[in-house]
């Protein structure tokens, strides 16, 4: 589905609900009025369907925001606002949530009628809170690397690579709008709600207040319990991400980079080290006026072929061993099933401490024993240093998800021949040692991955993966794994 075609069904079902509000509500009074509530409604109320589809999709947005807006605040006048956000980054999934229902819920209010002036001005402000992130996303476009974004003065021409933030979410994974198509439609979105604003007495209004206020009062609590039941209880039902069940990870992957390997460079743009200005010249010139240019001009940006197939996270799949080793290929390539437990984060402290190392200095020497000649190592002295290492506390409950999930079931394939191994984000050797130690599986393979990539996969932590000859088969949320013997039940 592309935006356009989304626009237009969002307008087919307002047109309708004007036709009912003429059949069957004759106080309307503005036709203008009834159809931008009914269209504006039934836009927040989809848009906010498909993000309660996947709830933590949306908090991992927030995150990234929060992450963004901490390190551009913290270099300016306003650095006191900077710690802020890293205290918001840790409510994501509550923030989440409260926005996802409450953008349903106002969809629902201007359908209904509910409470003109406040929806009116709750409108307004939802929608310049969502024009402002999607201005920011967009803007960082011309905020070259290493330039904070309240520097005006050197921003340089629009590159998508400068974004820290490539997509607002406005519509989940279900449909990923290009910045600046967010910005402008935000924009646009603005023109109805000032008018709301300025002509709320005109909205028309369904059924009595008491049954408006038992329509939204059921409405919130509907949705806030299907949010919670798509990543609190279990995974999403329906999975809109590139990883999802039964998709061939492998063949993808291997389609997408043949694809980005093919990619031609057809022009330079370059910018004048004397007067800033731009200059785009083909290939094929770039390469003759090479060392004339190369004094004159810095490179800016190529210009390249779009891909025959369009890239997605599936290219971005790269696993390690803890020796830091690529083992990506050698996951996906794995003949017949093999079980993924996927743990973005790794909840734990790490308390630094200090202990007293002893090291021993040797003497080695040699001995004639009746012709023969013997090594001897002989302690020299002991010498007592101060070293630092991290003591790790594991939170409870993640733990315990091992010890009594992942353990067993690991115990389980091993016997069966079946491979089992954990991917893990933001780990060590150090740490994921120390956390083996702890949940009895000393003899299980931990990988590592981005954290980025592992949120992706699955929306629980941990979460497990079913594949089979590079496809994924199913995934489960940790609260509804099954075990092993039902799994291969299931699959085999």
């Amino acid at each position: 589905m592309t935006l356009t075609t989304l626009i237009i069904g969002v307008g087919i079902a307002a047109l309708l609900l004007t036709g009912l509000v003429a059949v069957f509500n004759k106080g309307h009074k503005n036709w203008i009025m009834t159809y931008l509530q009914n269209f504006t409604g039934a836009l927040f109320i989809f848009s906010g369907y498909v993000k309660a589809i996947d709830p933590l999709g949306t908090a991992y947005k927030m995150e990234q925001y929060f992450t963004e807006f901490e390190s551009t605040f913290q270099d300016t006048w306003f650095s006191f606002i900077a710690p802020l956000f890293p205290f918001l980054s840790d409510l994501s999934i509550g923030f989440s949530v409260f926005m996802i229902v409450f953008e349903i819920v106002l969809g629902i209010m201007l359908i209904i009628g509910h409470r003109p002036k406040l929806t009116s001005w709750a409108f307004l402000l939802l929608v310049a809170f969502f024009t402002f992130l999607t201005g920011f996303t967009y803007l960082t476009g011309y905020v070259p690397e290493g330039v904070n974004f309240f520097s005006f003065s050197s921003w340089d021409s629009y590159k998508a690579t400068n974004m820290k933030v490539t997509d607002c979410g406005c519509f989940g994974d279900f449909l990923v709008l290009e910045p600046k198509v967010s910005f402008l439609k935000d924009v646009f979105l603005l023109i109805p709600a000032i008018y709301f604003v300025i002509r709320h007495r005109d909205m028309h209004q369904w059924f009595s207040s008491k049954i408006r206020w038992v329509i939204i009062g059921l409405s919130s609590l509907v949705f806030l319990i299907y949010c919670f039941s798509n990543f609190y209880w279990d995974i999403p039902g329906t999975d809109f991400r590139p990883f999802n069940k039964g998709k061939d990870v492998r063949t993808t992957k291997m389609v997408e980079e043949d694809a980005q390997a093919n990619v031609q460079i057809v022009a330079y743009q370059l910018k004048s080290k004397e007067d800033g200005s731009i200059l785009e010249l083909p290939y094929a010139e770039y390469l003759k006026k090479f060392k004339e240019l190369k004094l004159t001009h810095d490179v800016v940006d190529q210009i390249k072929t779009e891909p025959s197939i369009k890239k997605t996270k599936i290219s971005d799949f790269e696993i390690t061993d803890i020796d830091g080793n690529d083992v990506t290929y050698e996951v996906i390539d794995r003949e017949g099933m093999h079980l993924m437990v996927v743990s973005y984060k790794m909840y734990g402290d790490a308390i630094k401490k200090n202990r007293t190392v002893t090291d021993t200095t040797y003497i080695i020497d040699s001995l004639d024993v009746e012709g023969e000649i013997e090594i001897v190592k002989k302690v020299d002295k002991l010498t007592e240093r101060e070293e630092s290492y991290f003591d790790y506390v594991w939170e409870d409950d993640f733990l315990e998800n091992y010890k009594d999930l992942i353990a067993p079931m690991a115990a389980a394939a091993k016997a069966d021949n079946v491979g089992m191994y954990s991917v893990v984000g933001g780990a060590g050797e150090e740490m994921i040692n120390d956390f083996k130690a702890e949940a009895g599986l000393q003899d299980f393979k931990f990988y590592t991955a981005d954290d980025i990539l592992l949120k992706t996969i699955v929306r629980s932590n941990p979460g497990v993966v079913l594949w089979k000859d590079g496809v994924i088969v199913d995934k489960w949320h940790y609260k509804h794994l099954p075990s092993y013997d039902e799994i291969m039940k299931m699959h085999r």
